[in-house]
């Protein structure tokens, strides 16, 4: 790590801890991509980032600590290769002249993470303002619509939450326990085996982009739901087949796409179940493929509908 490297990290942990050195805010878990623009000030290549040619309705948010840094509609398009905006939301972003003094970089104001860099006088709108920021720097928050919750358990809800997150419309996913009987259960309660619970991810979507049908399908189709309280080598209840649904249509349309599956041939051991409380599983399971790399062992697509 050079020298400028080590500057930085230590001024960002200044920024982010209190007299005592505790830690004031929490932070998300970053790929290698990402520290290298958020902490150690890199630039991703032009025209690769995710937001560049990017224009829905909502709200951008620094990637390290969730800060609201940016609305859509001061986004424009400067053909530069980078997300562009003409404005920020006041005192989110913090500008700071670099070393050379040559231009300005923009940090987030809260967390005191890298963007980019800001530019002034090149009339691409009439506030005469660029920020052109690094996508890896940004998440989004779409503008609020009628989302939909569906809850499937099919298996390790590592696979199961890697063949969802995948699939325009859907929104985030959660892995985590329901169907069982105990309070805050632990992933090691969970596998004892003795607490009703099953592996399973809740999925926010947009009905708009995706249906639930849609997603029930792809349930179906993403492990084998003729197996009994077990999926290829993981076995145990916790890794049945099991849909829970949160209102009647979404009961009649996994009734549905159940009975079609039945009059193919297949002996279907899913069971249809009104959810109930869905407790969220520890942080390490969440995103895990996002994470660690790889394919999961035991989910693979095939086709049934």
């Amino acid at each position: 790590m050079n020298l400028i490297a080590k500057l930085s990290m230590i001024l960002l942990t200044l920024q982010t801890t209190n007299i005592w050195g505790q830690d004031t805010m929490e932070f998300k878990q970053l790929t290698f991509e990402e520290e290298q623009v958020i902490l150690y000030k890199g630039t991703e290549k032009p025209f690769t980032g995710k937001f560049n040619d990017f224009y829905k309705e909502g709200v951008y948010v620094c990637k390290r600590c969730g800060a609201e840094l940016y609305r859509s509609n001061d986004k424009f398009n400067s053909h530069c290769g980078w997300p562009s905006f003409d404005d920020e939301i006041t005192g989110a972003v913090t500008r700071k002249p670099d070393a050379d003094g040559r231009r300005t970089e923009i940090l987030c104001s809260n967390c005191g993470a890298h963007l980019g860099h800001v530019f002034q006088g090149e009339g691409y709108t009439p506030k005469n303002t660029r920020h052109c920021v690094n996508s890896l720097s940004l998440d989004f928050l779409p503008a609020q619509k009628q989302m939909e919750t569906a809850i499937f358990a099919g298996g390790c809800f590592w696979g199961t939450e890697y063949h969802f997150q995948k699939q325009k419309g859907v929104i985030s996913t959660q892995v985590g326990y329901i169907g069982g009987e105990k309070d805050n259960p632990t992933y090691e309660e969970v596998c004892e085996n003795n607490t009703g619970y099953a592996e399973a991810v809740k999925i926010v979507f947009d009905p708009q982009e995706i249906s639930y049908e849609e997603l029930t399908k792809l349930f179906f189709e993403i492990h084998d739901p003729t197996q009994v309280d077990r999926q290829g080598p993981d076995v145990g209840k916790q890794y049945r087949s099991e849909i829970f649904y949160t209102n009647d249509e979404q009961k009649k349309i996994a009734e549905k796409l159940t009975k079609i599956l039945e009059n193919k041939g297949y002996d279907i051991a899913t069971e249809i179940t009104k959810a109930d409380k869905f407790w969220d599983a520890e942080d390490y399971h969440q995103d895990y493929y996002r994470k660690k790399g790889g394919l999961p062992y035991c989910h693979t697509y095939q086709k049934r509908f």
